[in-house]
């Protein structure tokens, strides 16, 4: 059984809130779970307290059991100081692929053969 640390969402329709939950990665998003072990309320300002509300010790705990945080939950707690996470960027990923990049040389010539 692979455990996950996960947003769960709550609140009303358009008034979104998220309890930070301690689940089996086979269970659906808002379905079982074995702990609540934080909140997250995104209406809050950035700068609130209790925007991210977090269980460090739960947290620790279940982390040494092999939970294994969700990226959304490991940028929560890589900015509350209890785990450091790898920035990941891709930026070949916004590139348009091979296909688009050979109609557009095709149809937009080169600035410098432009000049020419």
């Amino acid at each position: 059984m692979s455990l996950r640390i996960r947003l769960a969402r709550g609140g009303a329709k358009k008034k979104p809130y998220y309890f930070i939950v301690v689940s089996d990665s086979r269970s659906p998003r808002d379905g079982k779970f074995i702990e609540k072990v934080g909140s997250y309320d995104p209406r809050l300002a950035a700068d609130d307290e209790k925007r991210i509300m977090l269980k460090r010790e739960r947290i620790e705990e279940w982390m040494k059991k092999g939970a294994q945080p969700t990226d959304r939950v490991a940028r929560f707690l890589d900015k509350a100081g209890m785990m450091s996470r790898t920035v990941r960027s891709n930026p070949t990923k916004m590139q348009p692929k091979k296909k688009a990049q050979e109609r557009a040389a095709r149809d937009n010539p080169a600035p410098a053969e432009a000049e020419a």
